[in-house]
């Protein structure tokens, strides 16, 4: 059995004292949480995305789930970087699978003439991923949406779901529901109207 070191310790005590914070809203937590993390994160989608800039989208999506999502993070169950690093690879995996490419594990480990000549070839990289005021501004911008989406009626969310979201066209969110085309079409540009009308008055940029 491995035993951690003091230091790596002292660092999941203070992740999971961060990951407290932003469960608070505390902006300043989530920016020192990014900057201590990201890099680690950025790693693990790039063995599964090989596409860096889709790397780096993915990498947003994970900060501005983790803003969402900080308040279920119990530290009993796991340690915070494993936490991190679960929705940093499911994250990844999702993208996969909405690109409809099959998910391909990459090595970012060069060798060279001996084992102590192995480099990462991340840390070459200067990240230009978005800063954490950006992954802010989205995670508001994602709770504005889902406030205006649930004001929809149920008939609407679906569509609108199926339609941007798994990306159907208006005949298989027709087929998918069962419902006639019209009303399927009728249903996907009345919710988009009430969509941008709700965002509008709250001040969502698009």
């Amino acid at each position: 059995m491995t035993t951690a070191s003091p230091r790596s310790e002292e660092r999941s005590r203070d992740l999971a004292a961060l990951l407290a914070q932003v469960s608070l809203g505390d902006r300043a937590a989530f920016r020192t949480l990014y900057r201590h993390t990201s890099a680690h994160l950025l790693g693990v989608v790039l063995r599964i995305q090989r596409d860096r800039a889709q790397a780096e989208d993915v990498l947003q999506e994970v900060y501005v789930n983790v803003w969402r999502a900080a308040q279920s993070f119990d530290g009993r169950l796991s340690q915070p970087l494993t936490w991190l690093t679960s929705i940093a690879r499911n994250r990844a995996i999702d993208a996969l699978r909405r690109h409809r490419t099959e998910p391909a594990t990459v090595s970012s480990t060069v060798a060279g003439a001996g084992a102590d000549d192995d480099h990462d070839m991340l840390q070459n990289f200067a990240s230009d991923a978005p800063g954490p005021t950006d992954l802010l501004e989205q995670a508001a911008d994602a709770r504005a949406l889902r406030q205006c989406l649930g004001a929809l009626s149920g008939e609407q969310q679906q569509c609108v779901a199926l339609a941007f979201y798994q990306g159907l066209s208006h005949a298989e969110v027709a087929a998918h529901l069962r419902q006639p085309l019209g009303s399927v079409k009728s249903w996907v540009r009345r919710g988009l109207m009430a969509l941008k009308s709700c965002l509008d008055r709250l001040g969502v940029a698009r």
